[in-house]
């Protein structure tokens, strides 16, 4: 190998990781892509795994500050998928060679314990996908229960560790130490568990970025999505000025920029060097030309293409102005796998758990 790690990634601390975030001279920042590149490669290989994404609902009980399908916004037309229709994406993804589907939702209350089971079950037994869960905070009982049921993955976001700033953003919520507590009790049940950060929400310092970064190396997380916060006009925090989320004081307000979210990357995947992370939907949202392949090459190795009807997709709007919304499903699929190619990578195959941690397929 023509290149080895600089002495500074194995030690990187709450100080170094500010000071990376702060970095802006390109000839370091060069060896900041090169070191997670690297470790990329040596950790979780070239294959890029595509996990599809299937939004099966955009009703949600939460109140969240930043997102656009938050329970009091009255501009959001409603919908939750059929068990069929969502059977429907899964087998898509099977023929699309994909070894995942995700299925995503707001928390949506009409989505029982046993809907949920048996949603699993079918899609286990008919395809053989390795089966993601994102439906927010539920009863410990329907973890157990869905696991037993044959997911194998539960990802559930933190957004930001920082106290302050989480109880700002998530009105009515007793505060971030039961989502930790969730996250554990996943991991005991035998999920591969996955969480993340927004970057650049109005009022994250950069030392709360990098105590984020910390924590993901504290909780040992097998998925890691940080993307870029974008403010939605239909939600508190996208109310021009957002004068009750003040930034940062004294020049410490992290920006919700592109190149911020690529030093991101490139250091989770130092701090966490098996993990599988995403280059997301969100990047590529800043960036349409390139947004997601820059992700791919400062140390990510997923791509989540889409499968959710596009008459569907439109509604799902988290944030907005999202990435490929007019797109179908296999349209999606043509178009990721040309881009992951042409950077010299390949689509993966199977379901690309994190090397060395395979669940236990119920």
């Amino acid at each position: 190998m023509s290149w080895s790690l600089p002495a500074w990634v194995r030690n990187l601390d709450q100080s170094s990781l500010e000071a990376w975030l702060r970095q802006e001279e390109a000839p370091r920042l060069e060896e900041l892509w090169a070191a997670a590149d690297l470790v990329r490669r040596e950790r979780v290989g070239d294959e890029v795994h595509r996990r599809g994404l299937v939004e099966i609902s955009n009703h949600c009980v939460r109140r969240c500050a930043y997102c656009g399908i938050r329970a009091a916004n009255s501009q959001v037309a409603r919908y939750r998928m059929e068990p069929e229709e969502i059977l429907a994406c899964a087998r898509q993804a099977r023929a699309f060679g994909y070894g995942t589907v995700v299925l995503q939702s707001g928390e949506d209350q009409a989505h029982t314990t046993q809907w949920v089971a048996e949603l699993v079950r079918r899609i286990a037994g008919e395809t053989g996908l390795a089966i993601t869960l994102s439906l927010g905070e539920r009863p410990a009982r329907d973890y157990e229960v869905w696991r037993e049921a044959g997911a194998d993955r539960y990802l559930l976001r933190v957004e930001t560790t920082d106290p302050v700033l989480f109880a700002r953003i998530h009105p009515g919520y007793p505060g971030r130490e039961p989502r930790l507590a969730i996250l554990r009790h996943l991991r005991g049940l035998g999920y591969e568990v996955g969480s993340g950060v927004m970057i650049g929400i109005p009022g994250q310092s950069y030392a709360s970025l990098s105590r984020d970064l910390l924590l993901f190396r504290e909780l040992d997380l097998d998925m890691i999505g940080v993307g870029p916060y974008i403010p939605h006009p239909d939600t508190p925090l996208g109310v021009d000025g957002h004068p009750d989320f003040p930034d940062a004081p004294d020049g410490g307000q992290v920006p919700n920029t592109e190149g911020m979210t690529y030093k991101t990357v490139a250091l989770t995947r130092l701090v966490r060097p098996d993990a599988n992370i995403p280059s997301t939907t969100a990047l590529a949202t800043l960036n349409t030309e390139q947004g997601r392949e820059l992700g791919l090459r400062r140390g990510a190795n997923i791509v989540m293409p889409n499968l959710t009807p596009p008459a569907y997709r439109v509604l799902y709007e988290i944030y907005p102005g999202k990435a490929c919304v007019s797109e179908t499903a296999a349209q999606c699929a043509l178009c990721l796998d040309g881009r992951i190619q042409a950077i010299g990578r390949v689509p993966g195959t199977g379901p690309g758990w994190r090397p060395g941690h395979e669940p236990d397929r119920r």
